[in-house]
């Protein structure tokens, strides 16, 4: 489309989305701000080849002293197993954590839900997987719409994350030997997928749950339940903190 098309096109779209708002009286905080229409969205994705983005801004980035990581206040919204598993190991790190859940338990969470298994790219059968593999898998799980440098970082980490939650106590599947079972799932050509029984989401909420309870009780987490947020603070471009509610008291 070239730029005469172009401009004839936003002309025609403004005076549409004018004679429609005036047309049907809508209140004008529900109206279409031109600026925003061509707004383009930064995904901060790193610079670099595409299996080295995050693991380059990961080596580059600066570092917080433990000394002065009580002083840093984190906010996490959520308490289900990325959540819960974020406050506890923030906490355990150092950092003064708030997190903040709208039901009365962090418990309740919707992460129960997640009950097939966790794929993770550890190649325990030898059939041949690979970070990539999964990373394709992924994307193509996602109909090519995800972002490919975040997948590819999920793909990476995912070892680390069976790691962090066996360490948790999840009761993952394990074969005679003793060592993690997999299954094939999701119509992958491997098996790659961690499982415990159909409860996977459940004892994986569960593991982070006493996670985060430790970290409640040594100080380091402060729990907000019933609270929504409504609004995210922004300063100068950078998240500053968020608007929540009060379930009960309003």
């Amino acid at each position: 489309m070239d730029s005469f098309c172009e401009g004839l096109c936003l002309d025609l779209f403004y005076r549409n989305t004018d004679r429609f708002c005036n047309d049907r009286a809508i209140d004008p905080a529900f109206q279409i701000e031109k600026s925003s229409i061509m707004e383009k969205f930064n995904s901060k994705i790193p610079e670099g080849p595409l299996s080295q983005k995050w693991t380059r801004y990961k080596s580059s980035s600066k570092l917080v002293n433990p000394a002065n990581k009580k002083k840093l206040e984190i906010i996490v919204v959520g308490t289900g197993i990325s959540g819960a598993s974020a406050a506890s190991a923030l906490g355990e790190l150092g950092y003064s954590v708030k997190n903040f859940c709208y039901q009365d338990s962090p418990r309740r969470a919707h992460s129960v839900a997640a009950q097939g298994g966790i794929n993770a790219a550890k190649n325990y059968q030898n059939d041949g997987d690979s970070v990539y593999r999964l990373f394709y898998d992924m994307i193509k799980g996602g109909d090519f719409r995800a972002r490919e440098a975040n997948v590819y970082r999920a793909a990476e980490v995912s070892n680390q994350v069976i790691d962090h939650f066996t360490a948790l106590g999840v009761p993952f599947a394990r074969d005679y030997g003793g060592t993690l079972d997999t299954r094939s799932f999701g119509g992958v050509q491997v098996s790659r997928t961690f499982y415990a029984k159909g409860q996977t989401g459940q004892q994986c909420l569960l593991g982070c749950y006493s996670s985060l309870n430790r970290q409640i009780k040594k100080g380091n987490v402060k729990m907000f339940p019933r609270r929504e947020m409504l609004d995210l603070v922004v300063i100068d471009g950078k998240a500053r903190g968020i608007i929540a509610r009060n379930l009960i008291t309003g």
